[in-house]
């Protein structure tokens, strides 16, 4: 099932049936290791409505509250490559290529809530930044317990130049204004997301296709368990947490985003999130 966070209230998506949930907080509603099973007792007692459907799509917010954003890197063997070929002048190519094969995951802080934006909102491009590129990232919901229960679409918008001039510059390359996007729902199943799920990526510029890709989630080198061990041995999150998973679909390097191109992240089950560069 979908869930939904909407300027009219919270919606749950249950078999193409759409169910207003009476809870107002957020946070209090996802930060629940039992999201799935209390969502279909809501859709048990509910009647659904049939309004939902036609101003949710001008009405979708990020379905984030309080949570933090956090990212994993170099997780698939594309990435590595892109990371090690844009780091090679500087001389940073070495940490990429060690890190894929590390035990311990590149894990960085991405955003706060209020620098993420949501479907149909407008993601940034660095003004000081000559190279940059989305990266379409299976994003994981955990519980303040460390428990996986829902998944997004994110956009970890990165400033390619930045980071390749010197990995120490991630940070800048990674966490500034409108940096981050989710959406367009929160996707809740009964088991973990399947491994033969698939990510799609599209860039429209003057309403043509610029860049396309898909890749499946079983790319990923590492389990996303063992991404959330690693992240919650020494972090607590008192409201759950996002973690984007990494990339594997990176644009060639003589492409980079520019204003007004339209960024379209499409995962099965969950949906598709778009947004414009601004």
């Amino acid at each position: 099932m979908n869930l939904y966070k909407t300027r009219s209230g919270i919606v749950v998506d249950y078999q193409n049936q759409f169910y207003s949930v009476p809870v107002d907080d957020w946070d209090d509603l996802v930060n629940r290791d039992d999201l799935h099973e209390f969502l279909l007792t809501l859709t048990a007692v509910a009647m659904p409505s049939e309004d939902y459907q036609a101003w949710m799509k001008t009405a979708l917010l990020a379905p984030i509250g309080r949570q933090e954003v956090w990212a994993s890197g170099v997780t698939y063997l594309r990435s590595r490559d892109a990371r090690m070929e844009e780091s090679k002048k500087s001389g940073g190519d070495n940490f990429y290529d060690r890190v894929y094969d590390a035990e311990r995951p590149e894990l960085f802080f991405k955003s706060t809530p209020e620098r993420v934006v949501g479907p149909g909102a407008a993601v940034r491009i660095r003004a000081d930044s000559t190279w940059n590129v989305p990266e379409p990232e299976l994003t994981l919901f955990i519980t303040s317990s460390g428990k996986i229960v829902g998944y997004t679409c994110g956009n970890d918008m990165s400033s390619r130049s930045i980071e390749g001039e010197n990995p120490l510059y991630l940070p800048q390359a990674k966490t500034y204004d409108g940096s981050a996007a989710l959406g367009p729902c929160l996707y809740v199943p009964k088991a973990p997301i399947a491994p033969d799920t698939q990510i799609r990526l599209e860039i429209r510029r003057d309403e043509r296709a610029a860049f396309t890709n898909n890749i499946a989630i079983s790319q990923m080198k590492r389990q996303h368990t063992d991404l959330v061990s690693f992240l919650y041995r020494e972090c607590s999150f008192s409201y759950g947490c996002f973690l984007m998973t990494g990339t594997g679909i990176v644009p060639p390097d003589d492409f980079t985003l520019r204003s007004g191109d339209k960024i379209r992240i499409t995962i099965d089950s969950i949906g598709t999130l778009e947004n414009t560069v601004a």
